[in-house]
Order: structure tokens, then C-alpha cells, then sequence
């Protein structure tokens, strides 16, 4: 099955929690993770947020009060959400939402670095290229 790597745990509870802007999810394999808002909208897998390839990244700024508007399943392998800022060009695939779960911690760290090294505020507006690094390219 598409987004989906064999054996992978799979959904089995999702629950959007308005107040505290997180996604909480249930797997299969009894782990449950509550990912926050922001934390997908910067790590989203569209094009718009991960460029066309290694090094086209755009760095997101701006996101901390984002929130969930609409959260549209994709067959049996992911959903797409819909934020508060018009974003809605990432599919979640199952596997990715747990990678996100899994690695919060470290996508944190590593968030929070890019934007020191871009001399970037988290809260700060995206600029009209898409922020800092914007790849720019009009396609989106």
C-alpha cells in the first residue's frame, strides 16, 4: 500500500486537540504521539516546504499559531491537512506522521538551529519568496 512500508505500525486513533494545537495519534503498535501544529506545518512534505530537492528547503517562519482548520483522510494511507495560514499541499502519509512522532525532539533541535543560522525569528512573518532560503521558483 502507498505510504505505508511493510509491517509499518498503522493509525488506529487520530484526534485533533484545538486547545493546545496538537495532533494526537494512536498506532498500531500501542504508541501514541501528540504533534504539534507548528511542528507539521515546518516539517511539511509538500514542495512548497521541502523544495524540489536536497538544498531547496524553505524555511518556515511564523507558524507558531497555526492551526488545524480541516484534516481530509487520502485513501488508507495518509491525510492532508488544512492550516490556519492556507497551507494544504502536504500529504501526511502514516509513516511520516510516525517519523515526525518518533523524532520530534530532534526536528525541534534541528528547526530551531536553521533559523539561528538564517538569523531568523520563529515568530517572525514569512517573507513573499516563502522565508528564509526561499527557493522561490513561482511553480507553487
Amino acid at each position: 500500500m502507498a505510504g505505508l512500508k511493510a509491517g509499518a505500525p498503522t493509525p488506529q486513533a487520530i484526534t485533533v486537540h484545538e486547545a493546545s494545537r496538537v495532533l494526537e495519534v494512536g498506532f498500531s503498535d500501542g504508541t501514541t504521539f501528540r504533534i504539534p501544529f507548528e511542528l507539521m506545518r515546518v516539517y511539511s512534505p509538500s514542495a512548497e516546504v521541502q523544495g524540489h530537492g536536497p538544498g531547496q528547503e524553505v524555511l518556515q517562519t511564523g507558524k507558531r499559531e497555526v492551526t488545524l482548520v480541516h484534516l481530509e483522510p487520502v485513501g488508507n494511507y495518509a491525510v492532508k491537512p488544512t492550516f490556519s495560514d492556507g497551507h494544504e499541499s502536504g500529504i501526511f502519509s502514516w509513516d511520516y506522521l510516525y517519523e515526525l512522532g518518533q523524532q520530534q525532539d530532534a526536528l525541534w533541535t534541528q528547526y530551531t538551529e536553521r533559523l539561528a543560522a538564517a538569523g531568523a525569528d520563529r515568530d517572525a512573518a514569512m517573507s513573499p519568496k516563502g522565508g528564509a532560503g526561499g527557493h522561490g521558483c513561482g511553480s507553487h
